[in-house]
């Protein structure tokens, strides 16, 4: 009947068990913790649960979520794997729940999920149900037991307990007895909920009749299928002894600090006996005890005194049952119990784990973002065991607390790569004992680069300064700009953005090194600066620049020589009639105003600063030159002993390094009138100096002079009417010689040196095939009216200026300068 009823037990308890098996893998935890249960003794690779799903996560989610299990309890993670595919939890290595939580009713496993991209953790709870896989053993094989023979029906005789690793029902149930006709088992609990064996006397013994006996104690668990042990019972008969030792106390209670040294004295039993001699001589020993308790203590069997022998650890068992025994003489036997309570005593500083670090992080990042996880676990209890964590670093990081001992760490505002690429922070882990104790690490983290800001220029604008006729090529400037971002971001290239009209074929710029070279030779007399504008960019996506502007300043270099304008060019070195000739009248005096020679420089500065000397001479000490004005006037009165033609060889000079130079050649009749002139013109020396195309019109002119009188005429009274200053006349049919020399002529150079005031009139022969052309001021073709008229000129002493030449009738063309003096 009893047998029966403990198979339904154990029937009735297998089902609890699978239900409770089913419930636990189909149920689906809060979203912040997931709990699962599997029986213990499970393959590797058996399925625990579809821990992705119970995340809410599908499988296309999975590979950027990085699923994976952590714990701050490295041991406990090698139970179980997560499946990079399916996201299903599953167990990797055998689960033994008596190795992993001995004796404890429940058993579990506690880990956590991570999740990355965002970084999330959620805690996951495995229960461990136990199965039936430990079979009940007695500490020893045989048992010794010696009983008076006089001992009563009825008297009791522990006789040791039986282990059994399991739990719950599938733990020790019972103890069976073999039959026999003297004794019997009794089961006996005590409060902590352990069994014992007691056997039982039915009938008195007879030594006389059976001195011993051996019988089978079988220890019986409620598993299904159940379990047995077995022990062997030798009872001896002894003579009698019919008074057992007896402790003063049935239970003893110990409290020891889990730092008391090994050889601390636990507590002193003791125990009487009322018979005497052999009898009632006691020794003290221990009962049946698990082999851990035996290691920790010891008992004096003369004194009774328990002593500590191993250091205690609270963290590993918290309290301990010690069973003593006192034996008299004559063999029997009386027990205690001492139990001993184990004081925690902060000895063990929180231990942290780092989980998770997301390194580097963008410098974009927003406040609050978690760039680290990790867990904090001190296995101290009470006070001892609370922890606080904070940072020692004063970088833009804070530490926020999470449930379960988890902690995060995320940023407490922006970052900034430039001001600082790294941070490291310490965390310091403290619990609330007394003394504290706490312990530290270490964390680095990076800061990665964001293009987020644009190239600098080391200055706003810059200037340079080149020489004209410089080689094509050659550097001019270099500017340079600083990103103070990194990598591609950091990396500048340079371009140009634009500039003043016409300034970008001049300059080019490297796009590496921001050189700004020439692209071709300049000219200050063509462009004296220019500014270009020179773009910075960097290489990040999407791109940040910078502008900066270059202004060239172009340097005069003396490449131009002075221009002569009068005496005309072709003067200069021929001896052709259409040299320019002046009259100057014997009765000259000293500073006699000859003729003013006007020459113009290209250049600028002391380029274009020009000096006049006279170089050439038949009469040196006659004529002067202005250094600076090109008038060339007479040093001396003029005699008689003076040649009547006189050639004057003027050279102009600028002031560059080194200097040019040109030359100017001016022809002087010495004569009172143009009629006394013309003789010393014609002759074969004279005609030599006209060019060969002129031959003919002064062999028609002298013969047609009277024609010429009266053309002459009308032409200076024509030019008369009008002002010196008034815009040249023009033939129609010169119109375009009058622009081309027009053109030619820079009367409005930037930097020439031609003198201010003087004013030239253009007159063409219309009727002339030649194309010759002068400068006439109007007083000096009313003077030649009256010449040609045969009217004495005035003399020098009238205070107006001498007269030029002019054409007579022989010739066809003239040439006259005269200054404007007096205006």
């Amino acid at each position: 009947m009893a047998g029966g009823q403990r198979q339904s037990r154990r029937r009735a308890g297998g089902r609890a068990l699978l239900a409770t098996l089913v419930l636990g893998l189909c149920c689906r935890a809060a979203p912040e913790r997931i709990r699962y249960a599997i029986a213990e003794e499970l393959g590797r690779g058996s399925l625990v649960g579809p821990l992705a799903r119970d995340l809410g996560l599908s499988p296309a989610e999975l590979p950027a979520r990085k699923l994976r299990v952590a714990s701050a309890a490295k041991r406990q993670l090698k139970y179980f794997s997560v499946s990079e595919e399916s996201g299903n939890l599953y167990v990797s290595e055998r689960l033994d729940r008596e190795e992993m939580c001995g004796e404890s009713a429940s058993c579990s496993v506690s880990f956590e999920a991570l999740l990355q991209n965002p970084l999330n953790v959620f805690h996951v709870e495995v229960a461990i149900q136990d199965v039936n896989d430990n079979a009940p053993r007695f500490l020893r094989d045989s048992f010794q037991l010696e009983i008076n023979e006089l001992t009563s029906p009825g008297a009791r005789f522990p006789v040791g307990m039986a282990e059994d690793a399991d739990v719950g029902s599938n733990s020790l149930q019972g103890y069976e007895l073999e039959a026999n006709a003297y004794f019997a088992v009794e089961v006996k609990e005590s409060q902590d909920g352990s069994k014992f064996a007691e056997l039982v006397l039915r009938r008195a013994l007879d030594r006389e009749s059976e001195q011993s006996l051996r019988l089978v104690l079988t220890a019986l668990d409620g598993g299904e299928p159940p379990r047995s042990g077995t022990a062997l019972l030798c009872i001896n008969v002894t003579d009698a002894n019919d008074n057992p030792p007896v402790f003063a106390q049935d239970r003893y209670r110990a409290i020891l600090r889990e730092d008391a040294a090994p050889g601390s004295t636990v507590l002193n039993v003791s125990a009487s006996d009322a018979d005497a001699g052999t009898n009632a001589r006691i020794t003290y020993g221990f009962g049946k005890m698990p082999a851990k308790v035996l290691q920790k203590f010891a008992v004096d069997a003369a004194s009774g005194t328990i002593t500590l022998q191993e250091a205690l650890d609270f963290e590993d068992t918290r309290a301990y049952t010690v069973l003593v025994e006192a034996r008299d003489g004559g063999g029997l036997v009386a027990h205690c119990k001492v139990e001993v309570e184990v004081l925690d005593v902060n000895d063990n500083a929180p231990e942290i784990t780092m989980l998770s670090v997301s390194s580097p992080v963008p410098e974009d990042a927003p406040a609050g973002t978690v760039v680290a996880l990790l867990h904090v676990n001190d296995p101290d209890s009470g006070e001892n065991g609370q922890v606080s964590c904070e940072l020692l670093s004063e970088a833009p990081l804070s530490i926020v607390s999470s449930p379960g001992g988890s902690y995060k760490v995320v940023t407490a505002s922006a970052l900034d790569r430039e001001q600082a690429a790294e941070h490291r922070v310490t965390v310091v882990a403290r619990d609330r004992g007394s003394p504290a104790l706490s312990s530290r690490t270490a964390l680095v983290l990076e800061v990665s680069d964001v293009n987020d800001n644009a190239p600098v220029f080391e200055e706003a604008a810059y200037s340079a300064y080149v020489a004209e006729n410089n080689a094509a090529g050659a550097p001019v400037v270099r500017v340079r700009a600083r990103d103070a971002d990194a990598g591609a971001n950091g990396r500048v290239s340079y371009w140009l953005a634009g500039g003043s009209a016409g300034a970008a074929p001049y300059v080019s710029v490297e796009a590496r090194s921001g050189a700004v070279y020439a692209q071709r030779s300049f000219d200050y007399e063509q462009c004296r600066e220019f500014a270009v504008a020179v773009r910075a960019q960097d290489g990040g996506s999407p791109a940040r620049s910078s502008t900066a502007t270059v202004r060239v300043f172009v340097l005069d270099r003396n490449d131009n020589a002075p221009r002569v304008l009068w005496p005309a060019a072709g003067a200069a070195g021929s001896e052709s009639m259409s040299a320019a000739f002046e009259v100057v009248p014997r009765s000259a005096e000293a500073g006699y105003l000859v003729a003013k020679v006007v020459a113009v420089d290209a250049d600028a500065g002391r380029n274009a600063w020009l000096s006049y000397e006279l170089v050439q001479a038949a009469e040196p000490a006659l004529f002067r030159v202005g250094l600076h004005s090109g008038e060339v006037r007479t040093a001396r009165a003029v005699s008689e002993r003076d040649a009547a033609k006189q050639r004057l060889v003027a050279v102009v000079k600028d002031h560059g390094q080194p200097a040019l130079s040109a030359t100017a050649t001016l022809h002087v009749v010495l004569a009172e009138s143009l009629q006394e002139a013309l003789p010393e013109l014609s002759d074969r020396d004279a005609v030599s100096e006209l060019t060969s195309d002129l031959n003919l019109i002064l062999l028609v002119a002298l013969a047609v002079v009277s024609l010429l009188f009266v053309l002459i005429v009308s032409l200076l009274l024509f030019f008369k009417c009008r002002r010196s200053r008034s815009p040249p006349v023009f033939i129609t049919s010169n119109k375009e010689l009058y622009s081309t020399l027009r053109s030619k002529t820079p009367y409005n150079c930037c930097g020439s040196t031609l003198p201010l005031p003087y004013s030239y009139e253009v007159w063409l022969a219309s009727e002339s095939g030649q194309k010759d052309f002068t400068f006439l001021r109007p007083e000096a073709a009313a003077l030649s009216d009256r010449l040609l008229a045969g009217e004495p000129r005035s003399g020098t002493q009238s205070g107006k200026d001498p007269p030029s030449p002019e054409s007579s009738a022989q010739l066809g063309s003239f040439h006259s300068l005269n200054p404007s003096k007096g205006r």
